[in-house]
């Protein structure tokens, strides 16, 4: 089973890393990331990158196809190149699967029409125009297509994908081994947990910049 993970220009590092540490452990993954260009690629803080070992065209027939978001997604959802990637590789795929705003790639792509999907909360309303529904759901299944909410879901998505394709020992094994078990100071996880003042901070900043369709 190959696993591809798309890396782009600031792409958010843990959108990438998290499943792929979950992932990667199921018996004959064979995990692979891929850019345009075969090398290392920079996350949305500058100080992390990860090396794409092929490029797009090396991948064309992965069994599941992973899509980080990060503040480069904007510009990912409109590079022909990635969105005629995604296509090729979905044609073919068993899962089409993004993180965050990774779900406006797919949506770009055309991939999402009509199906129900998620990402980030600050970017929910920016699914509509792209034609799919978006939900605040935390892991969305739509048929082959799954989409995580913000960042940290990626890593509830990929136990959940690890469940439907190794069985439910198989995922348990890999939360225990991994100790995913969430147990954070705080309870400000979603904009219906968190202080109103911050949702409301944040949203005034999302809506001063206007992502370009």
């Amino acid at each position: 089973m190959q696993i591809a993970i798309l890396l782009y220009d600031r792409f958010t590092t843990l959108d990438a890393v998290g499943p792929y540490e979950l992932l990667g452990r199921l018996p004959g993954a064979e995990t692979v990331f891929v850019a345009k260009e075969a090398g290392p690629v920079r996350g949305d803080q500058g100080s992390l990158a990860l090396i794409a070992d092929r490029t797009l065209a090396e991948v064309p027939t992965p069994d599941i196809v992973l899509i980080p978001g990060g503040p480069g997604s904007r510009e990912a959802m409109r590079d022909e190149a990635i969105l005629d990637w995604a296509r090729t590789a979905d044609a073919t795929s068993t899962w089409t699967t993004s993180v965050c705003t990774g779900s406006l790639v797919l949506a770009g792509a055309g991939l999402l029409s009509g199906r129900r999907a998620t990402s980030h909360w600050l970017a929910l309303d920016e699914l509509v125009p792209l034609g799919a529904e978006p939900t605040g759901e935390r892991v969305v299944f739509d048929g082959k297509y799954v989409t995580a909410a913000g960042v940290s879901s990626g890593i509830d998505m990929a136990l959940h994908l690890l469940g439907r394709i190794g069985g439910d020992e198989a995922a348990q094994t890999v939360q225990l081994l991994t100790e995913y078990d969430p147990q954070p100071p705080y309870d400000a996880g979603s904009p219906d947990k968190a202080p109103s003042k911050i949702v409301d901070y944040w949203r005034g900043q999302a809506e001063r910049v206007t992502p370009s369709r």
